[in-house]
């Protein structure tokens, strides 16, 4: 059945402006990190994407990497994309990075200029995109000159490959010399996805200072530490949960679900209620709470997560009190 969009679709999202650019962002954006690889339903992805855009969620976020097996994730998007988006290409920001392990060989990883060249006309086409929206490195390289790095990234700009670029995962020493870099050639950061949530916070020890004082927009990934911050670990770890997965590519090592972890997800999750929230919505509430923070992006293996995540924005302001209860159960 031909794909058309809600009408209401704008009215029911917040969006933020991306650090001191001229790009909105929802307040929510959708990962493909998971779910949408070969070893995946098709026609499940599909609908989950359908629900995000009808909910406003304008921005889906991929990886030359993300599958399983890499570089299925940009495939499978493509060819949804083709069939459902194509119509809506300019009301979408598509994202996508370079930075991990993509082909054998010295120039499938990392940040030379070879690899990253070759990997965003790889993604391009495997999406049948003309160009993306924001291009990242993905992860910091500590053994290729930082001018190489950033300058591919505005080579891509002016090559019109993409729009915007990113980096992800940098530390902020590391961010404020791509961001010097960057700002030089002409082409300033737009934004930094920082892994980030109420049990990995430290994005603020400095970073998230750094991203204001340049003026760059925050997007974190993993806000609810690969589903520790939800209700499936309440009563200890679920069989179909990703701490018992081997699966890899995000899964939870067992031994990282202490009792003790456990006991401090009830205690948020009874705070939580206490909000009338699910412990996943004031998790990604506590994250957007911060002016700093453009968008959470958040994950999804069925629709029904899309339309549960989005009902955090019905409260992401915290008293004194919360915030105090909060870190007394995280310290």
């Amino acid at each position: 059945m031909r794909y058309t969009p809600s009408e209401d679709r704008y009215t029911k999202m917040t969006y933020n402006r991306c650090g001191k650019s001229g790009l909105l962002l929802p307040a929510l954006s959708l990962g493909l990190w998971h779910n949408f690889g070969h070893i995946d339903r098709l026609e499940n992805a599909r609908n989950i994407l359908r629900v995000a855009f009808d909910n406003g969620i304008t921005h889906f976020d991929l990886a030359n990497n993300y599958g399983p097996p890499p570089g299925s994730a940009e495939e499978n998007f493509g060819n949804i994309f083709k069939d459902d988006f194509a119509a809506y290409r300019d009301e979408l920001i598509i994202s996508t990075k370079a930075g991990w392990g993509m082909w054998p060989g010295p120039y499938g990883d990392w940040g030379s200029k070879k690899y990253l060249v070759a990997s965003l006309d790889q993604s391009l086409k495997r999406m049948g995109l003309e160009y993306v929206d924001i291009f990242y490195h993905h992860r910091p390289d500590p053994n290729t000159p930082l001018e190489e790095t950033m300058g591919t990234l505005d080579l891509m700009v002016r090559q019109g490959k993409c729009l915007y670029v990113g980096i992800s995962s940098y530390q902020p020493d590391e961010a404020a010399k791509a961001f010097s870099i960057l700002k030089q050639l002409g082409t300033p950061c737009l934004i930094h996805q920082p892994k980030y949530s109420m049990f990995d916070r430290w994005v603020e020890d400095g970073l998230l200072d750094v991203l204001e004082e340049n003026g760059v927009g925050c997007i974190p990934f993993s806000p609810l530490a690969q589903g520790m911050l939800t209700n499936k670990y309440l009563k200890g770890i679920p069989e179909d949960s990703r701490a018992a997965s081997h699966r890899g590519n995000g899964a939870i090592d067992e031994d990282q679900v202490s009792d003790e972890k456990i006991n401090k997800v009830r205690q948020l999750n009874a705070l939580a209620e206490e909000r009338g929230q699910n412990l996943a919505q004031m998790a990604l509430a506590w994250i957007l709470k911060d002016k700093r923070i453009t968008s959470v992006l958040i994950g999804a293996s069925k629709p029904e997560q899309i339309l549960d995540s989005i009902r955090c924005l019905d409260n992401y302001s915290f008293t004194g009190e919360e915030l105090a209860r909060i870190n007394n159960i995280l310290r």
